[in-house]
């Protein structure tokens, strides 16, 4: 069955920092381009950042670059999201999600095949 599974979610301070893990299993993971994204209350979900298959294209979403960094190891199946100088409005549920395509979208829509279930990010002030 083919999963992805989201962790290293949690209580941090403004300023400090989080590195969420994405575990894949059941399907190519390498065949697959992963995207980060998050839903704060009340919001809609947003795409926080973006890898390409072979992990040679990264995107992120305006209010994260220079913060937040993504990075995969497609022998482990897994890919990251390191999160530095949180702010209390990055607070959200974060998911990963796998498209079975090489790049990232050109548009908003993303296409996936998978979702992860998703961790909690809270940053307080």
């Amino acid at each position: 069955q083919a999963q992805l599974v989201e962790s290293g979610g949690g209580l941090v301070q403004a300023g400090g920092s989080l590195r969420l893990s994405c575990v894949a299993s059941g399907f190519r993971f390498d065949y697959y381009t992963i995207g980060w994204f998050r839903q704060a209350p009340g919001k809609e979900r947003e795409e926080v950042s973006c890898i390409s298959m072979n992990g040679d294209t990264t995107r992120y979403a305006d209010d994260v670059k220079g913060r937040f960094t993504i990075a995969r190891e497609n022998a482990k199946n897994t890919a990251y999201l390191q999160m530095n100088s949180l702010k209390p409005e990055d607070t959200a549920v974060y998911y990963c999600a796998a498209r079975p395509f090489r790049n990232c979208p050109s548009g908003k829509s993303f296409f996936a095949d998978y979702w992860g279930q998703g961790t909690q990010v809270t940053v307080s002030s």
